[in-house]
């Protein structure tokens, strides 16, 4: 099976009836089985311990999604101990047989499709469109690397050998035991991804999924066993960042951390990481991806609707709470006052509710946490800008924050610099493409960014100096597609590795010469 034979998934297309009708029917399935129980899974154990976590719906904080037994550090190390042991026979496992588990468990999604993204919607807040394209991804993540690491088994043809005189063998080999610390913005995708990569790769892992998505965890720890991926490949122990995310990080048998999030908390896990500590005999490789400050450039000559319709979807998609949204909107002098007049009533037309409603666009944000700071940032905003839409706020039932944009806003301004992850659109105007170009480029992020123009010239020298890892041309800043547009960033949006790209599987493995004397 070649590289070449993957194909992503569609969409599911949610203006035909038969599709939200089914999607409907998921929802009460998955309805009926709020507040189960998910304990950890270690060895492929189920081990259930004092503390949970209740996993609540953001759209109505009343309702229980399901209760997540919580690992303190002595499940942390009864974890790592059956990574390591398990990695002694996973690791000679061939990667035919390691991929074959993923496409069993692509395969497994497909057919409960509406009811993982059903549970996204209760779980996560994801409207339809945004959770369907969660397990789409989540689906071509397995699949893309399947057969990646079946493509990788040819390196040997790029090395030489001297006939007569010896015999050489390249091959990539797993590193060993990987903590795993992912995200609650994709809670299926970006966790699929991240795992799966490491265990096609030979290596076994510690999954600590984030505190808000923990039964989209624990389901997905379910579909691998599913799958007939051997115990103690795949061990689920959430929990405190602070205590077992810490621990594990610093742990002397950790070889590699991949980690999606914060700027923050990146930063620290890399200074963690880094340090060596007592019988730690290597030095720990960390893949982090750590969000961004993504901008939209609207040049001269662009029709203001399409860039109010490209802007709004990028920057109000999930609430804004995407690493890839859009927050910034750079727009020339000459289109800016009719670009504001369209955004105002695209962002008008935007419905907010719950997204287990089929009409709803855009639904709540995550958590308590996450609805205190954008607030916070909504009232910065009224100081450094113009409010032009939005900027209200409701948590009677769920965690609810209307789209929200100001206008003529400093490329300095606190909300034009700082990640807010909500949705928030800072809009500024600049008088020429160069201006427009260095307000873009004047943050520490780097993730993904967007050019609106008909200028042929100046998408050339974007192309060459907009700095991110993700440049789009007359089209939004979001929805990269595995193994079409790998995705990560520069700067401060992490440590630039390209998640369903060619080369994210070498980040997993290690590289091994074999020379034989003839």
């Amino acid at each position: 099976m070649a590289i070449y034979d993957y194909t992503c998934s569609t969409f599911t297309d949610f203006n035909d009836p038969k599709n939200v009708k089914q999607y409907k029917q998921a929802l009460q399935t998955i309805t009926g089985h709020f507040g189960k129980r998910c304990p950890l899974i270690i060895n492929g154990k189920r081990v259930k311990t004092e503390t949970q976590l209740a996993s609540t719906n953001p759209a109505n904080h009343s309702e229980v999604v399901g209760h997540i037994d919580q690992a303190g550090i002595p499940e942390a190390d009864r974890a790592m101990d059956a990574a390591l042991n398990a990695f002694t026979s996973w690791k000679t496992v061939s990667v035919n047989v390691r991929a074959d588990v993923l496409f069993k468990a692509a395969a497994i999604m497909r057919r409960r499709r509406y009811e993982l993204s059903a549970l996204m919607t209760k779980e996560a807040g994801k409207p339809y469109a945004e959770a369907d394209g969660d397990t789409a991804e989540a689906i071509d993540f397995l699949e893309y690397y399947g057969r990646q690491i079946i493509a990788l088994q040819d390196t040997d043809k790029a090395i030489l050998s001297r006939p007569d005189v010896e015999r050489n063998e390249y091959r990539y080999i797993p590193l060993g035991v990987g903590v795993i610390i992912t995200p609650w913005n994709f809670p299926l995708a970006i966790l699929t991804g991240m795992t799966s990569a490491a265990v096609v790769s030979g290596n076994t892992v510690l999954i600590k999924p984030a505190g808000p998505t923990g039964v989209i965890a624990h389901t997905f720890v379910e579909i691998l066993e599913e799958a007939g991926l051997p115990d103690g490949v795949v061990n689920f122990v959430p929990g405190k960042g602070s205590e077992i995310g810490n621990y594990l990080v610093k742990h002397p048998k950790t070889r590699f951390v991949s980690f999606t999030g914060s700027k923050e908390i990146g930063i620290l896990i890399s200074e963690n990481a880094a340090k060596v500590q007592p019988s730690q005999i290597w030095l720990k490789r960390v893949i982090a991806e750590m969000g961004g400050k993504n901008a939209i450039i609207v040049d001269e000559g662009v029709d203001p609707k399409d860039a109010a319709r490209y802007a709004t979807s990028s920057a109000f998609g999930y609430s804004g709470q995407k690493c890839s949204a859009c927050s910034r909107l750079i727009v020339h002098e000459s289109v800016y006052d009719e670009v504001l007049e369209k955004l105002k009533e695209a962002t008008d037309a935007i419905r907010v509710g719950d997204p287990a409603d089929a009409n709803t666009f855009m639904g709540p944000v995550i958590d308590e946490h996450a609805f205190q700071s954008i607030a916070e940032y909504i009232d910065i905003g009224k100081q450094e800008g113009r409010l032009l839409i939005g900027g209200t706020v409701d948590n009677n039932t769920g965690w609810f924050i209307e789209p929200t944009i100001f206008a003529d806003v400093n490329p300095n301004a606190r909300i034009m610099q700082e990640e807010i992850f909500g949705p928030v659109l800072a809009v500024t105007k600049v008088n020429n493409f160069n201006e427009a170009l260095d307000v873009a480029n004047g943050t520490e992020f780097g993730l993904t960014g967007a050019v609106l123009s008909t200028n042929r010239e100046h998408l050339e020298r974007a192309r060459d100096e907009f700095h991110v890892g993700n440049l789009y041309f007359n089209r939004g800043c979001t929805g990269s597609i595995v193994g079409y547009q790998p995705f990560g960033g520069f700067n401060m949006s992490g440590t630039d590795a390209k998640a369903g790209g060619p080369d994210y599987l070498l980040l997993h493995l290690q590289a091994k010469t074999v020379t034989e004397a003839l």
